[in-house]
């Protein structure tokens, strides 16, 4: 039962999303059909950066809904109930979760939180709570299978396990809900776990697809200042009301 590490892998994106993301912005602008374009932009007579110099330009003026045509899917592992608890509040999105009901979970990875590793005393009774869960976890199985659970003695004894088991988790979003998903949780605010998943998903969307994700990350980073009420802000952007009229 050792702790888990965090782990984020880009699986697919939609294909030739640039082109794609493209063709919507032009035909909310254009006259004719963008069918008729399509071979154009897929053969590169019209240049990727032209591309993604009319998307980048069009987002400016805060029209994002074509990006939703475009969506990223992520394998994500090493990461807690707890951060999963958190995830599936992003409702424009689809999830496929490691199930605690067909998976036997005996011996289980967990999330080690960085504070309590940091604190000896409090690491060596994190641990071995992990260890009286996985031990009781391990003995309501064996009873429910001698009382004629069989096989669905998982069911009943995962109720003993605690939100720090691991869990692995298929997350898809498109691009629109990825940006709030950003806002959101790269803020310093955000807790710990889902703060460090989401950054990880943020590179691997910089790298694919820079035109949309290059300036993404906290509300205050692309703002320029910090949106929070004064009680909950870190203090690493100034409030808008301590910046000049002119500044935002």
């Amino acid at each position: 039962m050792p702790p888990t590490r965090l782990a984020v892998t880009l699986l697919a994106h939609t294909p030739d999303a640039l082109a794609l993301i493209y063709a919507a912005f032009r035909q909310c602008y254009h006259a004719g059909d963008v069918a008729d374009l399509w071979p154009r932009l897929l053969s590169g007579d019209i240049a990727p950066d032209k591309q993604a110099a009319f998307v980048a330009r069009i987002l400016e003026s805060g029209h994002e809904s074509p990006i939703e045509h475009v969506s990223f899917t992520f394998a994500i592992s090493g990461v807690s109930r707890a951060l999963s608890h958190q995830l599936v509040r992003h409702r424009i999105a689809s999830y496929s979760q490691q199930s605690q009901r067909y998976v036997d979970a005996l011996g289980f990875d967990y999330v080690l939180p960085p504070q309590i590793a940091a604190i000896p005393e409090a690491r060596a009774r994190y641990e071995s709570a992990m260890e009286q869960a996985g031990t009781a976890y391990a003995e309501l199985q064996e009873i429910l299978a001698r009382h004629g659970r069989g096989d669905k003695a998982n069911e009943d004894a995962r109720f003993m396990l605690p939100n720090a088991c691991e869990t692995k988790v298929v997350v898809t979003m498109n691009c629109r809900s990825l940006l709030h998903f950003f806002e959101l949780r790269c803020c310093t605010r955000a807790q710990w776990e889902i703060r460090a998943m989401a950054l990880a998903m943020l590179d691997q969307c910089r790298q694919a697809l820079p035109v949309i994700f290059a300036g993404a990350g906290a509300r205050c980073e692309r703002l320029g200042y910090c949106p929070e009420a004064e009680r909950f802000t870190c203090g690493r952007y100034p409030r808008l009301g301590q910046i000049g009229p002119h500044s935002a």
